[in-house]
């Protein structure tokens, strides 16, 4: 298939997976053609305008142990823009302690794993002492499993978490506190390989992994303007607002990629879209049951958008304990919001129960719990109030879902799969999508012989 003849690849989709990919083939010499059936880039991480303001669909964060997702941010010139703390350090306020709310802390000290996190686990007040000895047992116990062990994926976490010893009110303050944003599962519904990767990567690797990074501008202006000017310098063709109608194999072995009104010929074809639009595309016999996409389930994130006529919120973001609100980030900034109020983003994931209640059952649910949260906000104007949700926002991380994620490569020559949804071994987040537009222009460069170094190994 290497030739003569220049490469061509076609990317059908252009979320992180498909830029990526996109942006490493053209890198190593393909002339790429990327293909997006909406009017922007980046899937699931984008903006939009409301009015003055500029909205991400959903408060997105990654940690400093992302690599892959810094690596993108790098490619497309916007690590400034999306920086990362400089030691964790996350507030958790519960407001349904008897004494009244309490203010603790999860951060971490300058020493080596795992005493970074020493102190904070000791002084956390919303565990009991027992509870806190607790916590460092199943962390050393989690330390020791392999997530990339198959047994770990039929397993499901809150199983093994009792199994070490984690109370109830554990997981609920502690263990569900970062899974359930990581995973966006809470632990009876959350793989225990997928766990350990989190715990063990985030929180067990290094005493920096876990710093908390997120965008101070629209996510639009990473994922789509910086995007697309860094294909455009690479080379792609993007066309956005065009849907790919079929794939299929010519004669002599190379792809037929038809949209509207063109056939687009390719000796590399990846699929950077979600797993049903990569079941309705994929050609006979390019997986072995390509009925196990369709086995892959999705989990909602509902996000709750408020603008206040105020100042409610001093911290740029806090989770919260005893309340159904679980994190909140202020996006005054970043929205453009002028006048002297504030917009502030409420996340929730893991949020079957909620992702279809009419937003006027929204409001009157979580207005009243920031002002619990939030003193200041008692009294203060609603200036706006407004609910984004998205019903498939990632794959569901339930036990047994590992077995049903494929790799990159198709039993198709020159046909490979990439998206978060895809065998990284990572939960559905922008790391995800990253590495598996790593591994899907990994794999075709191999096939046709060209040189390539994978990028997290180049940066090493």
């Amino acid at each position: 298939m290497s030739g003569t003849r220049p490469g061509r690849a076609v990317v059908v989709g252009g979320g992180l997976a498909g830029i990526t990919s996109a942006l490493e083939l053209a890198d190593a010499g393909l002339s790429v053609t990327l293909i997006e059936g909406r009017p922007r880039l980046g899937g699931l991480a984008f903006s939009f305008r409301r009015g003055d303001l500029t909205v991400d669909n959903g408060q997105h964060v990654y940690l400093r142990c992302c690599t892959a997702y810094r690596w993108f941010l790098d490619r497309v010139g916007g690590a400034e823009l999306a920086p990362v703390q400089a030691r964790l350090d996350v507030p958790v306020l519960d407001v349904a302690h008897p004494r009244g709310p309490r203010l603790g802390r999860l951060r971490r000290a300058a020493l080596p794993v795992p005493l970074h996190l020493a102190r904070s686990l000791a002084t956390y007040p919303h565990l009991s002492l027992a509870e806190r000895a607790s916590v460092g047992r199943a962390a050393l116990a989690l330390k020791r499993l392999d997530p990339a062990d198959p047994a770990l994926d039929g397993v499901d976490f809150a199983t093994w978490l009792g199994r070490h010893g984690q109370s109830a009110r554990t997981i609920e303050a502690l263990w569900d506190l970062v899974g359930v944003a990581t995973l966006n599962a809470t632990a009876p519904h959350a793989s225990l390989g997928l766990a350990a990767m989190v715990f063990k990567t985030g929180l067990l690797s290094e005493p920096g992994a876990a710093d908390i990074g997120w965008a101070r501008v629209p996510l639009g202006e990473l994922h789509d303007t910086l995007a697309r000017k860094a294909l455009d310098s690479a080379g792609v063709r993007t066309e956005t607002r065009t849907k790919v109608e079929s794939i299929s194999r010519t004669q002599d072995g190379s792809w037929q990629v038809q949209v509207a009104g063109e056939t687009l010929d390719a000796e590399v074809v990846v699929l950077a879209v979600p797993q049903k639009e990569t079941y309705d595309l994929l050609p006979d016999g390019a997986l072995d049951d390509p009925g196990k996409l369709l086995d892959i389930g999705t989990a909602p994130i509902l996000n709750v958008h408020v603008v206040y006529d105020r100042k409610v919120l001093k911290q740029p973001f806090f989770a919260a304990l005893g309340t159904p609100v679980q994190w909140v980030f202020d996006r005054t900034d970043s929205s453009g919001l002028m006048g002297g109020g504030q917009y502030l983003a409420i996340s929730q994931s893991a949020a079957e129960d909620e992702i279809d209640l009419p937003v006027a059952e929204l409001r009157a649910r979580y207005l009243p719990e920031l002002e619990k949260l939030l003193p200041a906000a008692r009294g203060a104007e609603i200036l706006d109030f407004f609910v984004t949700r998205e019903r498939t926002a990632t794959f569901a991380p339930t036990p047994g879902v590992g077995r049903l994620r494929p790799s990159a490569r198709t039993r198709a020559d020159g046909l490979y799969l990439a998206g978060a949804w895809t065998a990284t071994g990572w939960p559905a987040t922008m790391e995800g999508a990253v590495r598996s537009g790593f591994s899907a222009a990994g794999a075709a460069l191999g096939a046709l012989g060209r040189p390539h170094v994978h990028p997290l190994q180049e940066a090493a």
